[in-house]
């Protein structure tokens, strides 16, 4: 569509070549346009075509989504309720499994994906407004997650987490290999207190990543620059960053609803009790991983000995640690102590973290403003507010059970430890199929825990093995979690690349979580 000519103005009497209107005079007419000016409006015309054309494309496809959406969620909640299932069990689950479809798709952002299930969930009746639709709000495990974005502010703030990850590069940096462990060492110990993989992956380690690999000379530009050093080091985080984030409850914003839907079955998960469990699995995954992407994914430079001078010279620029840096490093190890051992002391994961919010607001380390700009963080409690509400209803009318039933039943005939290696295995691998962690934990992780403790499987062996799966396959593609996108976006890495590497990757954990994370948690006694 060509744009109309334009109206007559004060551009038109001094002759700059714009169109005249009706009245245009001949001068204004006769002037030509300046040869600059000229080929910019030319080429303008193009791109807006182009735009106009792609705002098309992206109106149809959303239409397209909205419908698949719908069509999928009436289709369910037609479906007459099997024996065992509250007549308005299958409204819900049509409702959930719409909105599950619509995270994956993203006709919409995931707080408004939210927001409209909820809608339509109390306008047709399905949950009610005073007792079901809002009650996933007063959840203490939603506000943990948001306290915890919060949290991670201060890291961010105060620059403290940059100073950590510089000094360990300033340490290890001496080869890409030592690197990659600088940067793991930097995710871990951030992880406990950035309930947001992505923010960790993307608003500290990345950034120093990229740096580095200029600094070295590799850009995305093409492959034998990337594959010089960014490469490695970019994909190699992410991978990383799936281990860090398996190995406490509040490293990922998933991993609390995996938390509160084993307490709905009855199985109770503490912080400590995950951080133990994959104490020994995580630290030796932080330990092969880089090396084996190594061997998987090397970089053409081995050896960089300027990167640790260039961290050091960063470190110098930001000078001494500031009195909000040690204020958030002191916090930041009470929470740790708090959330390890703070049930001996009766004060619970949600409390211990307001009480940290509170000494970060109170000591000026954080503002309100910083609180009430945290996107994410807001985002996040309307998602999963909304979203363990409708889990509850779901197990509230039957149909958790009735799908649990059904899973378990696939593969009822063989001994627990073979069925739940099946089921492992299948929530693994099916994560090719989503977009996003938490939506995958959100959909399958309270049907995969059902069938599991069904088949004979120790429950909270199970709780704890699903629970670190939900992190785990976050590298397996390009779009497979928040980091995934992150890196995948600066170019460095290809599609191609990424699920070969993703799928080798994937065999390491699951045989490294699997066998010795198996071996160490029967030395704890979650097999018996």
């Amino acid at each position: 569509m060509t744009p109309p000519a334009a109206a007559p103005g004060p551009s038109s009497a001094s002759g700059t070549g714009t169109d005249p209107g009706p009245g245009g005079s001949p001068r204004d007419q006769a002037d030509p346009a300046p040869e600059g000016v000229a080929s910019v409006a030319a080429a303008a015309v193009p791109d807006a075509r182009d735009a106009e054309a792609a705002g098309r494309r992206a109106r149809r496809s959303r239409v397209i989504q909205v419908v698949v959406i719908v069509a999928v969620a009436v289709g369910i909640a037609l479906v007459p309720p099997p024996a065992g299932v509250d007549p308005r069990g299958m409204h819900m689950a049509g409702i959930f499994v719409g909105t599950v479809l619509a995270l994956i798709l993203q006709p919409l952002p995931t707080a408004p994906v939210a927001l409209v299930g909820l809608a339509v969930a109390m306008l047709t009746g399905t949950m009610t407004t005073d007792g079901e639709a809002l009650v996933g709000f007063a959840n203490p495990t939603i506000w943990l997650i948001v306290a915890s974005f919060f949290i991670a502010d201060g890291f961010l703030v105060t620059g403290l987490g940059r100073r950590i990850a510089l000094a360990f590069v300033s340490r290890l940096g001496g080869s890409s290999l030592g690197l990659a462990y600088g940067m793991a060492l930097t995710d871990l110990v951030l992880a406990p207190a950035t309930p947001s993989n992505t923010a960790r992956a993307g608003g500290v380690v990345y950034p120093i990543v990229a740096s580095l690999s200029r600094v070295q000379g590799s850009t995305p530009e093409s492959d034998a620059s990337r594959r010089r050093l960014g490469s490695y080091l970019a994909l190699t985080s992410v991978q990383v960053n799936t281990v860090t984030s398996a190995m406490f409850v509040t490293a990922m914003a998933g991993n609390p609803v995996a938390q509160k839907a084993a307490a709905d079955l009855g199985i109770e998960v503490t912080w400590g009790g995950w951080a133990l469990a994959a104490l020994v699995p995580g630290l030796l995954s932080l330990v092969v991983v880089p090396w084996a992407m190594s061997r998987v994914y090397p970089p053409t430079l081995t050896r960089t000995p300027e990167a640790p001078e260039h961290a050091r010279e960063e470190l110098r620029g930001l000078g001494p640690l500031s009195g909000h840096e040690r204020i958030m490093a002191a916090t930041f190890v009470l929470l740790l102590v708090l959330w390890c051992g703070g049930s001996l002391l009766g004060i619970p994961a949600t409390a211990a973290a307001f009480g940290g919010i509170a000494v970060l607001l109170v000591t000026g380390v954080l503002k309100w403003s910083h609180l009430a700009a945290n996107a994410s963080a807001w985002s996040t409690l309307i998602f999963f507010a909304v979203l363990v509400g409708m889990a509850d209803q779901l197990d509230a009318l039957g149909v958790i059970d009735l799908v649990g039933g059904a899973v378990s039943g696939s593969v009822g005939g063989l001994p627990w430890p073979w069925a739940f290696a099946v089921l492992a295995l299948v929530y693994f691998f099916s994560h090719y199929l989503f977009a996003s962690n938490t939506a995958h934990i959100v959909a399958m992780y309270a049907v995969f825990l059902g069938a599991a403790v069904a088949t004979g499987t120790p429950p909270l062996f199970a709780a704890l093995v699903l629970g670190f799966i939900g992190n785990l396959f976050g590298g397996i593609s390009h779009y497979a979690s928040g980091p995934s996108g992150v890196v995948f976006g600066s170019g460095y890495v290809t599609t191609k690349e990424w699920f070969r590497v993703g799928f080798v990757m994937a065999v390491v954990l699951i045989v490294i979580w699997g066998v010795v994370g198996t071996a160490w948690m029967g030395v704890l006694g979650l097999l018996a």
